[in-house]
């Protein structure tokens, strides 16, 4: 008989009640109730597993399948509030209690994909599928179940079980230690700066640099060691020796020989994966990751990041000529270096384009560019979103959204909006599921949110944004709406729940749209006089828009090929440093450029293994991306109704419930290629 998992007063284990199909209890949370709460969702979820696995019947769709989509309902809300906690607010006693509870989940997960006789029920279900009368979407959840499962070891002897489980559990802690090294020298590692020393700094850096200082409790200027503090200074510092040093602490995040090192760390993951690929029957781990993937095999990854290498190499040597001209006219008897390069690419901007950086910026505020967001998928999606403020949240920066069909008004999820930096919180930018779509209970609407590390204004003074920032703010909003316009049955086969190498498809092409006429005449007004940007303004950026293209793709393709490479390695013992050094060598790196993340940072390949051997998919899915916008220049332009609508309801609402391929060419007509990517990166 099943026995129910009792509260036991803990707010995690809670349904999440009130107005908007329900919501998180986010302001009641406290750090000591996850880790009773995951036990307790573990062991509810346990309990649904046996009662499936009892069951006397032949297994069935229903009584298996749809018994397990329906089943852990309480541990999906846990570990949702699990991982936020994770990247916004990873506080020390939090990092304890995620250092324990990360190998005692992988154990979990592990259990139940090991679960022979429940395998057993689902390959009859697979083996006998075609014989039933399924759907086409419920012949995909079958199949995503038994690929699943034997991904994850159920048709491995018991011995290999018991060795791969060992791995994960291992694997486990060895990548939540590899974040919080990252975190940490994110946040005890700063430029600290003297009024002589803010020279070029534009002056809405120099304020942001005083609030993080005073943060600290400390005077004068800090340059916090994250991209979106690094980046600009790098881009306007007149101190070439302030530059290399910013430089050298931001690309030497974990690799500082100290506690926070993650060389070694790097080598035992790489080892384990290696391990645990051969045990599955694959080659490499790459080989084993790549197999549910649209791109099948590393070989078909690596040809595509090589095609495009060339084309990106010769186009870096463009641009550092250009910037060494510049150099020595001013008499400065140097050679660009890697901390020059976005100090220089600026003056060539400039002198190019006539385009000046800080001449954008003060158009781009960020409720602005957040407006401009909402406005567009009111556009393309008949989406509407309207401010709540009656929801609770985690932190006093973060604000909600109810968002709404614009047509119908029916309501199909929340948005929520986290966009400061502050301690505890991973750098960069990303989207949260909290709660996926489905149509297995009630209308069980989107939950989704988006995070980012903008630098707090002053009360009262609107955030400026640089234009990369902006087009990051529109790439994690794409991922919302994939959330958020989600309409399938199953929650496996909801929203985001696609191949790494497509999901990056509805991000990236939402990009396209802040450089529309639309977007910047309606929505880029300056922070002062609210005047719209000039038209010859608008012209300036356009004709810069392939500007420094070959320093974006090479410093991303040297960090997809060293992904790829140190994955396709095998069980070959690796030194991270030697093995990065030696193989950009090979590659032709040049010397004035480095990894967008390099190796002992690279938290997308090393916190956990979601996109190990995988990074390579922002390539792949801009591939698609640079291809289907050109259905939108080719018809009436980017807010063809027509075409934005075969977008939502092949791409963007289908989730997984279709083969990635066949909705891409149900939207296309035909078969992406890679001439419109090449074209829109100017090569």
């Amino acid at each position: 008989m099943k026995k129910s998992v009792m509260n036991n007063g803990n707010i995690l284990l809670n349904d999440w009640e009130g107005p908007h199909n329900g919501f998180p209890p986010l302001d009641k949370v406290s750090v000591s109730d996850f880790k009773p709460a995951l036990l307790a969702a573990m062991a509810e979820l346990d309990e649904e597993v046996e009662s499936i696995v009892a069951t006397q019947s032949p297994p069935t769709f229903e009584n298996t399948i749809l018994a397990l989509e329906r089943a852990g309902k309480k541990l999906n809300r846990v570990i949702a509030l699990f991982y936020i906690w994770s990247g916004n607010l990873n506080c020390p006693d939090f990092q304890l209690v995620d250092t324990e509870m990360q190998p005692e989940l992988a154990a979990f997960y592990d259990k139940q994909y090991q679960n022979n006789a429940l395998f057993q029920k689902i390959e009859t279900i697979y083996e006998s599928m075609e014989l039933g009368h399924y759907s086409d979407e419920q012949k995909i959840l079958i199949k995503k179940y038994h690929q699943n499962y034997v991904l994850k070891g159920a048709k491995l002897s018991d011995d290999a079980q018991i060795k791969v489980a060992a791995i994960n559990q291992k694997l486990a802690v060895l990548q939540t230690k590899f974040s919080q090294n990252l975190l940490a020298d994110e946040e005890s590692k700063f430029l600290e700066l003297a009024v002589d020393q803010l020279a070029g700094l534009p002056e809405a850096l120099v304020e942001n640099a005083a609030m993080v200082a005073n943060s600290k409790g400390q005077t004068g200027w800090i340059i916090s060691n994250t991209r979106s503090s690094i980046d600009p200074f790098l881009t306007y510092s007149s101190v070439r020796s302030l530059r290399e040093q910013a430089w050298k602490m931001f690309v030497n995040r974990g690799d500082n020989g100290d506690e926070n090192d993650n060389k070694a760390i790097i080598s035992e993951i790489l080892e384990l994966r290696a391990e645990r690929a051969k045990l599955f029957g694959f080659e490499t781990h790459a080989h084993w990751k790549l197999v549910d993937k649209m791109a099948k095999t590393p070989e078909n990854a690596m040809k595509l990041l090589e095609d495009v290498w060339k084309p990106a190499l010769k186009r870096v040597r463009e641009e550092v000529t250009d910037m060494q001209a510049i150099a020595d006219q001013e008499g400065h008897n140097i050679k660009i270096e890697p901390w020059d390069y976005r100090y220089y690419a600026e003056k060539v901007r400039k002198a190019k384009f006539d385009l000046d950086e800080n001449e954008v910026k003060p158009y781009l505020q960020l409720d602005q560019m957040r407006a401009s967001m909402f406005w567009m998928a009111g556009e393309l999606f008949d989406i509407q979103f309207d401010q709540l403020y009656d929801v609770p949240v985690y932190h006093e920066d973060v604000k909600v959204w109810k968002v709404s069909n614009k047509t119908s008004g029916k309501q199909i999820g929340l948005w929520y909006f986290d966009p400061y930096a502050r301690e505890g919180k991973r750098s960069g930018a990303w989207m949260n599921a909290y709660r996926d779509q489905s149509h297995l209970y009630k209308e069980e609407t989107t939950i989704v949110s988006n995070n980012s590390n903008f630098i707090k204004g002053k009360p009262g003074e609107p955030v400026l944004i640089s234009f990369d920032d902006a087009k990051t703010l529109f790439h994690e909003f794409g991922h919302a709406l994939h959330g958020l316009c989600s309409n399938v049955t199953y929650l496996s086969l909801s929203g985001t729940n696609v191949a790494t190498d497509y999901v990056e498809f509805p991000s990236q092409i939402l990009e396209r749209w802040l450089t529309t006429p639309e977007i910047l005449n309606k929505f880029a007004l300056h922070y002062k006089t609210g005047k719209t940007i000039p038209q010859d303004l608008l012209e300036r950026i356009d004709k810069a828009s392939k500007f420094n293209s070959g320093f974006n793709t090479l410093e991303y393709l040297a960090s997809a090929l060293i992904d790829m490479k140190l994955h396709l390695a095998g069980d070959q013992k690796i030194d991270p440093e030697i093995f990065e050094k030696s193989e950009l060598a090979k590659m032709g790196m040049p010397k004035e450029i480095v990894m967008r993340h390099r190796t002992p940072q690279f938290g997308h390949i090393f916190s956990d293994d979601g996109y190990s051997a995988g990074y390579y998919s922002y390539l792949w899915s801009d591939v698609l991306s640079s291809d289907a916008y050109t259905a939108f220049t080719e018809a009436e332009g980017p807010y063809d109704k027509k075409v934005g609508k075969r977008l939502k309801e092949n791409v963007f609402s289908v989730g997984s419930s279709v083969d990635e391929s066949e909705g891409y060419r149900a939207f296309r007509g035909k078969d992406p290629s890679i001439e419109a990517l090449m074209a829109s990166r100017g090569f």
